[in-house]
């Protein structure tokens, strides 16, 4: 079986990101950046797919790991027998090049590693061709892509692998370092690793140390906002929803996608959660990613794009890789890009909306583009779509996607208002009234006291939760806490929340996945906004409770399993539990902000 996925820690230098295993095995890189081919990719399938692992050569051996305070400095501390030695992994900030250095240095004692390193590129199809060269370092070339290692160890090649054994001593030291740049530049010269070192921790420190106080849940927030920072695309301010691709929300199953895209269902939950906590900086760059992103027919809006706005996100299959768990098929891309979502149109209105009520200068583009998305959502939104889950079965009349529909031309006519167009304001809020009344009508099913998944449904789903959250009712109404009350009883699992109550006709595919985690965070937030604070603060303990050692969280949980299942590090969940933090610390939080919208 593979490592499990909250067995993994994560380092990055902000365009791009590895997984480390507890073991001290890099299994996951794609240079340079997020959505690159991986030139290590043992995390899908075996270790011949690429991988770099310094470990204990002595067994059995324990292992802690901690990020150094406010960083995104890895370390992990073996000990053995004959001695305790620490392995520090970072990734520094870029200058040209995208580099990893591996620090192991002797805390007491003697430990002998093992080296190996495994490099290929095309997510483990392309051997590179090797070279030693005369200053000790190695060269690793294929095609466009150029990697070399450093190492103070003699290293020996055998069957495709580069391999070494050697040993550390209390107080010594040996730096390892790997960089990538294109096989076209000449061979970049190794790091100052003093000064790389000082350069990451000044970096995430200066990041961390603007987070203000959040109640009890500062340390998990602000470690939550590393990670957040950690899944940002620099250059673009884009911010992917998780550094991997088919990571499954079952193991052995088919539901496994790829996440390094950024997704534009994301934009308000983010938006509010960096400028609640200040970070308008940030907050201003990932708006302004979504305004150039969209920026053309609204007619073809989708609802993820790549980190500098592609469009074209073609999914194909890996087929050489036998996928995380035996879970087939590995994925590349993303068909879900190609699908009508409504609710996206909902999400770009009301980021909109929360970035003038949170204080960031108006974009330039921001009216144009509401003036071209609402002509063409006047008529779309009475259209069945594939919602928020993006099922690939039949488009139906999901009733998340009517909300967000009302939200947009909600958000709208207050945004005409402001600008003092009368004309266009009565305009949107006359479509918005006739969706309210109509999602009331169709979607609401006077038996089970509650809305339903889409309209003639008789299933819930948890993204009902978010009628009381942007706003479409108020919390107090009988109709929304009916709503909570149905998919605590009908979607929870272990104390956890299901997306939806899967079938094969739902959404095309095999039952099964994990409890969505943002799904719970969205819970504790409509407790907290009908009143039951103490609830959503149990809920939300529970789900702190289910970060790995070093605080990350992935996209779902496996309740039976008690294993971490989807994509990882995941962005929405993240930005749930910053938002949850918020609106339990807060007298008025992310969701009361927005519900007032």
């Amino acid at each position: 079986m593979s490592v499990r996925i909250e067995d993994y820690a994560l380092i990055g230098d902000c365009e791009t990101a590895a997984l480390v295993s507890r073991d001290g095995s890099i299994d996951w890189l794609c240079f340079p950046r997020f959505d690159s081919p991986a030139c290590f990719a043992a995390l899908l399938g075996n270790e011949e797919n690429g991988r770099w692992a310094i470990s204990p050569t002595q067994k059995p051996y324990s292992v802690s790991r901690r990020y150094r305070e406010d960083t995104l400095i890895l370390e992990t501390e073996f000990e053995t027998e004959t001695g305790t030695a620490i392995l520090r992994d970072f990734m520094p900030p870029r200058d040209g090049t995208s580099d990893i250095i591996r620090i192991v240095e002797g805390k007491s004692g003697v430990v002998v590693f093992d080296f190996e390193f495994v490099l290929r590129f095309d997510y483990g199809r392309t051997v590179p061709w090797v070279t030693a060269n005369d200053d000790g370092t190695i060269t690793a070339i294929a095609g466009p892509d150029m990697v070399v290692l450093t190492s103070p160890v003699a290293l020996k090649g055998e069957d495709l692998r580069t391999i070494a054994s050697f040993t550390v001593s209390e107080g010594e030291r040996l730096v390892f370092t790997m960089t990538y740049c294109p096989s076209y530049l000449p061979q970049p010269t190794a790091k100052i690793v003093e000064t790389a070192l000082q350069d990451t921790e000044n970096f995430w420190r200066d990041f961390a140390r603007r987070c203000p106080e959040v109640g009890h849940w500062t340390q998990q927030v602000k470690r939550s906002l590393i990670t957040l920072k950690a899944l940002t695309y620099l250059p673009t301010g884009g911010i992917v929803a998780a550094v991997t691709t088919s990571l499954p929300e079952k193991i052995g199953g088919p539901r496994n996608w790829d996440y390094r895209y950024c997704w534009l269902r994301d934009a308000t939950l983010t938006l509010l959660a960096l400028m609640k906590l200040g970070y308008y900086d940030e907050a201003r760059a990932w708006r302004d990613w979504l305004l150039r992103a969209v920026a053309g027919d609204p007619a073809q809006m989708q609802i993820m794009y790549g980190v500098a706005g592609e469009r074209n996100l073609m999914e194909w299959e890996a087929s050489w890789l036998p996928g995380y768990g035996g879970s087939l098929p590995v994925r590349i891309g993303n068909a879900a890009a190609e699908q009508f979502q409504l609710d996206v149109y909902g999400e770009v209105a009301d980021a909109m909306a929360q970035a003038r009520k949170g204080g960031l200068p108006p974009h330039p583009r921001g009216r144009a583009l509401s003036a071209a998305l609402m002509p063409f959502l006047e008529n779309a939104w009475r259209e069945p779509d594939e919602g928020i889950w993006e099922v690939r079965g039949q488009r139906q009349h999901f009733t998340y996607s009517k909300v967000m529909a009302w939200v947009a031309f909600d958000r709208s006519a207050q945004l005409a208002i402001d600008a003092g167009e009368q004309k266009d304001a009565e305009r949107w809020q006359t479509i918005a009234d006739e969706i309210h009344a109509e999602v009331c009508e169709k979607a609401f099913d006077s038996r089970l006291g509650s809305f339903v998944q889409a309209y003639g449904s008789t299933s819930l789903d948890a993204s009902l939760l978010q009628i009381g959250l942007v706003g479409f009712l108020p919390p107090g109404d009988p109709r929304y806490v009916g709503t909570v009350e149905a998919i605590e009883r009908r979607l929870m699992r272990d104390g956890l929340v299901l997306r939806y109550e899967t079938s094969e006709v739902d959404d095309g595919l095999p039952l099964g996945e994990g409890a969505f985690l943002a799904c719970s965070f969205w819970l504790a937030d409509a407790l907290t906004l009908i009143g039951r604070q103490h609830d959503a603060r149990d809920l939300f303990e529970r789900l702190l409770s289910l970060r790995n050692d070093v605080g990350l969280l992935s996209e779902e949980y496996d309740p039976v399993g008690q294993r971490m299942l989807g994509n990882f590090p995941q962005a929405f969940s993240h930005v749930g539990l910053i938002n949850t933090a918020l609106n339990l610390a807060r007298w008025k939080g992310p969701a009361e902000e927005r519900a007032e919208t």
